[in-house]
């Protein structure tokens, strides 16, 4: 049974299409990504819980020059490598409590079909244009170099080893041909200019309807005064094309020409909700994205994000004849402990890492406690976390619970009292709910959960005065305990209530102890003359201890040796840029993991079968720029031989090899790489680069000898 107060009608259905941006696919999930897509979540959660027909969905950005490069590092498929990645960062986005209906990637067919379209409809009208322009190429590597994999000398203030499009040191930004001593990241070559013929979209034949957009309120004020700035520089064409080698989709009419990622990442919304529809054909693609649809369309974004989403797409979309986002909420970076995360600090913290340590609602409790609908940089702060979720979860909204329950079962039988002792504190939580839905509804998170935690107060206050502990000793006041305890549990479930956005677990399991639906429309009434369950712990408070070792657990150990010589210390620095060991053996093999970053033990070692080989063939891999294909025989008749690709081409060309004898693993399990199967690891002494030395024939080593 319950009891309702009067409240204003709710407001009539609605149709959302809410996305996150799209995680790049080349690498785990941190707690940056995880502020978004929480704030996204509790966003779409809040509107789902009000009725709305809302649908979620986002994708893994998969293509582009890094995810080619890291997939050839690899020795695997780029295909391979971005549905790995997907599956990992599926995985941790179920398990932060992140509710897509669809989470997809941008390598897809509908993807590829909905960007030919768009980039059709864009020629068809004029407005894609083409150009001759010059670019840095990689002329051992056979690749035109996007800014990111040049480095150099800063042309303006001459510091050393910068970007190739800006200056670290003195803030400059440049064009990549005004680099001076530019190399190649991904060779070390030095590029040279090479023209090309470039597509692009024309922007700013898109102005006026620009200006417009920026300023109708589809964006924050201070995302649109920023962009204003764009305008004040004038517009520029923007190239979408990008050359083979490329990961991506090419372009309709134009061989080996491929679009930028940029261009068809964007459309992964589209994508992604098409592959949804498909799966679920009541739900029609065209009414959200068709010119003039009624349905509303949000993008949720980083402030690095702006300039794509709030002048390039929906330029391209007006374009193509599709409508345009209806909002683009842009938020701020996140620090840790008031810094940028940091690898040694320990607070550069990966999804699966804090999900080792910690439950995924403190974290969604204190990025809800902390958000704004500004674009504000949010700090997580680790000792504030702990004492935040403890006194406001623990401390306040179960507290009222774990206070109240007791008496209800031992006393009652579980059963509710019919009477509501203070109306005015009723009726003061529960009308709450509209102030508490227009802040979800603005996204000032913060804010709601300030006023939720100000209502938790005052009933905490009530419980306090009443003091129920004392009155049960009283067999003649035993009316009044349940009165108490029974406003006491529906002031816990109307809090509850408010919260199940942000803590769907923690409402989960609040509804199944207080034998009721958790809806929306219920914080408008009281359970009166209702049975609940026995209670239960609902969440335990944050331990320092698992948050310290969370820390310890995303460090990375950069100290040297207390005990190392001055030399070492410089050796092992040299050694990790060349990818050697501090007592300068260089693991030969392109797939192995830095050998400085976990220490084996001398169980570990002994498993190692090490043999001196017979290096019988050598041979040059084409298109590779530090492999060499090795034959090699394991025994003096050359009966047993295996194939190895060794990393060892600064040093040697493949004619000097032959005859002379390395170290091998031989018992290390094969690896297929693009180029064939690598049957084993050689080991090569030195520095590094030209440095690297192996076995003469005149050193007496016999074949198959095996390394004690």
């Amino acid at each position: 049974m319950s009891t309702a107060i009067s409240s204003p009608s709710s407001s009539p259905k609605r149709k959302i299409l809410v996305t996150c941006a799209l995680p790049y696919a080349n690498g785990s999930i941190h707690l940056g990504h995880l502020l978004e897509h929480i704030q996204t979540d509790i966003w779409v959660r809040f509107q789902r819980m009000r009725g709305h027909e809302t649908y979620f969905v986002c994708a893994d950005d998969a293509h582009g020059t890094p995810i080619m490069l890291k997939a050839q590092e690899l020795g695997i498929s780029p295909e391979e490598m971005i549905n790995a990645v997907r599956d990992e960062h599926i995985a941790d986005f179920a398990d932060f409590h992140i509710s897509f209906d669809n989470y997809h990637s941008t390598h897809c067919e509908e993807n590829e079909a909905l960007a030919s379209d768009i980039y059709n409809k864009l020629h068809a009208k004029g407005h894609i244009k083409t150009r001759t322009i010059s670019q840095l190429f990689d002329p051992e590597k056979e690749m035109f170099l996007p800014d990111r994999f040049i480095k150099g000398t800063c042309p303006k203030c001459k510091a050393e080893d910068q970007n190739g499009d800006s200056c670290d040191d003195c803030g400059a930004t440049y064009s990549p041909t005004e680099v001076l001593n530019p190399r190649s990241v991904v060779s070390g070559a030095t590029p040279i200019l090479k023209d090309s013929e470039h597509y692009f979209f024309d922007l700013p034949a898109f102005e006026g309807m620009l200006k417009d957009w920026i300023h109708s309120g589809a964006l924050q004020e201070e995302m649109a005064n920023k962009l204003s700035e764009w305008f004040e520089q004038g517009l520029k064409q923007w190239d979408i094309s990008r050359d083979a080698p490329y990961f991506g989709f090419e372009i309709p009419n134009a061989p080996g020409k491929f679009f930028y990622v940029w261009l068809d990442a964007p459309i992964g919304y589209m994508g992604s909700f098409k592959n949804l529809c498909n799966k679920n054909p009541q739900i029609d693609f065209d009414s959200f994205w068709k010119e003039n649809s009624d349905a509303e369309l949000y993008h949720f974004i980083g402030k690095d994000i702006i300039y794509f989403h709030s002048l390039f797409w929906p330029a391209v979309l007006e374009g193509a004849g599709y409508r345009k986002p209806t909002s683009v909420y842009a938020h701020g970076f996140v620090t840790v402990n008031g810094a940028k995360m940091s690898k040694s600090k320990g607070t550069f913290i990966k999804g699966r890492t804090y999900l080792d340590h910690l439950n995924p609602e403190y974290l969604r409790y204190y990025y809800a406690a902390k958000l704004t609908n500004r674009i504000d940089d949010l700090d997580l702060n680790l000792e504030d976390f702990a004492q935040r979720v403890n006194s406001d979860l623990v401390g306040k909204v179960v507290n009222i619970a774990s206070r109240c329950a007791s008496f209800i079962t031992k006393r009652f039988d579980g059963m509710l009292s019919t009477n509501i002792d203070d109306q005015a504190l009723a009726d003061e939580v529960m009308n709450a709910g509209d102030s508490i839905a227009a802040h979800y509804e603005s996204r000032d998170f913060g804010r709601g959960m300030r006023e939720i935690m100000a209502l938790a107060d005052k009933v905490n206050e009530y419980i306090a005065i009443k003091e129920p502990w004392q009155l049960v000793k009283d067999e003649s006041k035993q009316q009044e305990v349940q009165d108490i305890c029974s406003l006491g549990i529906n002031m816990f479930r109307t809090l509850m209530i408010y919260l199940k956005p942000v803590l769907p677990v923690l409402a989960d399991s609040t509804a199944t102890f207080l034998n009721d639906e958790l809806v929306w429309e219920g914080h408008k009434t009281l359970l009166t003359g209702h049975k609940i369950n026995k209670f239960k712990a609902l969440l335990q408070r944050v331990d320092m201890d698992k948050v310290n070792a969370m820390t310890d657990a995303s460090k990375e150990n950069l100290a040297p040796s207390s005990t190392a010589t001055s030399a070492d210390k410089k050796t092992k620095k040299a050694s990790k840029k060349a990818k050697t060991v501090d007592n300068s053996v260089a693991l030969a093999n392109p797939l192995a993991a830095d050998p400085l970053s976990e220490e084996i033990q001398f169980d570990d070692f002994a498993k190692i079968d090490l043999r001196i080989a017979k290096i019988i063939n050598a041979e040059h891999v084409e298109k590779a720029d530090k492999l060499l294909k090795l034959t090699l025989s394991l025994n003096d008749d050359d009966s047993e031989t295996r194939q190895v690709f060794a990393g060892i081409k600064s040093a040697y060309q493949p004619e000097d090899l032959i005859g002379k004898h390395t170290v091998m693993v031989a018992n290390l399990a094969a690896r297929k790489m693009r180029f064939g199967m690598s049957e084993g690891m050689v080991l090569a002494a030195g520095p590094g680069g030209e440095d690297l030395w192996i076995l003469n024939p005149d050193d007496g080593a016999k074949a198959g000898m095996r390394v004690k």
